[in-house]
Parts: C-alpha cells; structure tokens; sequence
C-alpha cells in the first residue's frame, strides 16, 4: 500500500478481543473486513458500529493488514495462511501455544517478507508505559525487584478451561506481565514455579519467582476465581533509587517515589492521558511500523520469549522444580 493510502483491514475472529480491537480499528479510520467462523460477524458489527462481513477468501483477497482475533489454538494456523497469501499480520497474544509453534510462525512471516506483531496491548497501558519510562530514564535506578498481580473471574469460553487450547492461565492470562517484566529487567536466569486449579466455579492461581540476569528478582501472581471477582491488576518495579507502583483498584493509577526533582522535566505522569484507549494506540503502532517497515514497541522476537518464559514457568510448575533457561532463550 502506498504511504498516503488508508490499508484495509482484515478482522479474524469475533469474540471478546475482536470487540476491543474493531472499534480502535474504526477510530483509526480503516475498513475492516470481519470473518468469524462461528458467524458472529453481524453481532459484532453492530454492536461496535461498522466493519463489513466478509468470508476469509474475500478478506484475505482484499486486506492489506489482518487482525487475528481467534482463540489461541488457531493462531498457527492462521498466522501461516495470512503469511502464504503475502499479508502483514497483527496475532492476538500469545503468538503460539509452544516456543516451536512461536518460532515457526515468526521464521514463516520473515521468509514470506510479512511482518508479525504479537499483540502485547499491556505494554500500552499508561501506567505500565510510564513505569518503562522511568526504569529506561534510570528515575528509579537499576531495577532490583518486580512484583505483578493480576486476576479476575474465570473466562466464559470453555476453551479457556482446556490447556491444550489455550495454555492455561500462565501462558493465557500472565504472559502479560511475563513479557512486561522481560521488557523492564532483561533476560531471565532462572524459573519456579506453583499452580492450583479447584475447577470450575472455584479458584485457578499461579505464582511464578524469576531471576533474571542483571541479578533482578521478579515474581508474578495471576488467578482467575468464581464469577463476578472484578478484574484487578497491580505492579511494583523496585529499583536502587525509588519506586513505581500501580493498583488498578485505587483512585490513583500510578505512584512514583522517587527523589526530588528525579523525573526529566518535572512531571509525575507522561504528557499523553492514562485513559487514551492502548488499544487504539497498540493498533496504531502497528500500523505506523508496518507503513515504515520498522519494530514497534513490542516485536515478534519479544512475542516468541514471552511464550518460551511461559512455557518454562509451565514446566516448573508441573514438574516441581526450578528451571534454568538457556542463554539462547534468555537473549
């Protein structure tokens, strides 16, 4: 497409996410093509309001961009059939159920010359930006402890229920601050992990402890309980010289305790609203990376080590044991 042309969109899936990302496609002001295979495209439409429905051969024939919005057992799949027909990619996270599933759909997309970009929208969330930029500026000084939590009701979709098609709440839920805290204090040294599942209508948590190789210790919670525990997140990046921190259930969304006159320019907050919808500004980045041909904040090579984290905090937790990750994989 030509810099100036607005692309068509192509939009794969009409669940949950593809109801986050359509409108943010729309604001942008593309045109979204919509192909699910359950044929909820017509609910989805509209219920946000635009978009067309399409079947894929059509969607694929006339796109310029797609969206996978599927489940996560699809994602190979599809990933590698946009790739085939010579498409740029957005792919919802994770990338794959496994590293071998990541890495073929990565290593697909550069021989097919498409870019890929996993959709890790946590890392556009104000709040979380804004810890980033302070740990990149060194407002807070070297990073020395990471604590991340996030939880809420179990996912409606049977699916999710099944590790083999979703990979579990580790792989699903907590890759988010499993790549956050990749993002914030580098490559990861060593692995622990715990996980308990009482089932439905009852509690499933996991709680994984990483060191990472700059010597950072991090630990990440993540549950999903009975239906209507309100969803919550929360972070604190502990570093030599301060402190930021977040509670999604508190009035005030981030915190830095930091010395005096710490933060470039004076200000707590970056000069762009934390309530600027990431998803919006996740498509648009994106977009602009694929229009230029360069990374956007979150790259392939970061969608593939976030799934090979997971998977290793899989393996502890079923083995019971502390992992060690290869340098090739913590790179």
């Amino acid at each position: 497409m030509g810099s100036d042309e607005a692309p068509i969109m192509g939009l794969l899936g009409a669940g949950g996410i593809a109801r986050a990302h359509l409108p943010a496609l729309l604001s942008l002001g593309l045109r979204v093509l919509v192909f699910s295979e359950d044929g909820r495209e017509d609910a989805l439409i509209a219920d946000c309001g635009g978009g067309e429905r399409a079947t894929k051969a059509e969607l694929l024939d006339r796109c310029d961009i797609v969206d996978v919005c599927t489940p996560t057992f699809t994602h190979r799949g599809l990933v590698l059939e946009c790739a085939a027909a010579g498409k740029d990619i957005i792919c919802e996270k994770p990338l794959g159920l496994t590293p071998a599933e990541a890495i073929e759909m990565r290593d697909a997309c550069r021989r097919a010359g498409v870019a890929l970009h996993p959709a890790h929208v946590v890392r556009y969330f104000g709040a979380y930006r804004t810890a980033r930029t302070a740990v990149e500026r060194g407002e807070i000084g070297r990073v020395a402890v990471q604590r991340f939590v996030r939880g809420g009701a179990r996912p409606k979709s049977s699916w999710f229920a099944d590790e083999g098609l979703s990979g579990g709440i580790i792989l699903d839920q907590m890759i988010h601050d499993l790549d956050f805290s990749l993002w914030s204090a580098g490559p990861v040294a060593t692995v622990f992990a715990r996980h308990v599942d009482r089932g439905p209508g009852s509690v499933c948590a996991a709680h994984v402890v990483m060191t990472h190789r700059t010597g950072a210790l991090t630990t990440v919670t993540g549950y999903w309980g009975a239906e209507g525990i309100a969803f919550r997140t929360s972070f604190e990046v502990v570093g030599t010289a301060g402190l930021a921190s977040h509670d999604s259930a508190t009035e005030s969304s981030f915190r830095a305790d930091v010395p005096a006159g710490a933060r470039a320019g004076g200000g707590l907050l970056p000069s762009v609203s934390l309530e600027e919808n990431p998803y919006r500004r996740e498509l648009a980045d994106f977009l602009n990376a694929i229009r230029r041909g360069s990374d956007a904040t979150v790259t392939v090579d970061d969608g593939v080590s976030a799934v090979q984290l997971a998977w290793y905090a899989q393996e502890s937790a079923r083995t019971g044991r502390a992992l060690t990750v290869t340098r090739e994989e913590a790179a």
